[in-house]
């Protein structure tokens, strides 16, 4: 049986989902075990429908005020909300130690750069 997403966020009505199975369409190959949802998977339909909106304005607060008929305010109370439900996540993560010491051996970075991004400069 194949459900609409928006389906299964009515079913669950805001409740935590695991996904057990995942199964790739072109290949039909099939992986079993615990996934974790997306975190934009996780908000619940209106504030997914809301984000879309926000993306597809191109985040223009002015044009979400009127496509939505709410007011500046509204539309970043509502931002702030969907924020906090949301982990950042670091687009350039530090380096870990290990990384750290096999750009040194690789004669990528100085020593110095090595001390500094193992912290221990500041």
């Amino acid at each position: 049986m194949t459900r609409d997403w928006k389906d299964l966020t009515e079913i669950t009505k805001g409740e935590a989902v695991e996904v057990e199975r995942v199964r790739m369409k072109q290949s039909g190959i099939s992986i079993e075990g615990n996934f974790e949802l997306p975190p934009l998977a996780q908000l619940t339909l209106e504030d997914q429908i809301f984000v879309t909106a926000f993306v597809r304005c191109f985040g223009s607060i002015k044009e979400m005020e009127e496509l939505f008929g709410i007011s500046y305010p509204t539309v970043k109370n509502r931002l702030t909300k969907i924020a906090e439900k949301l982990e950042f996540v670091e687009i350039n993560p530090p380096a870990s130690g290990s990384e750290v010491l096999n750009q040194l051996e690789k004669g990528e970075i100085s020593v110095d750069e090595a001390v500094k991004k193992l912290g221990g400069e500041k």
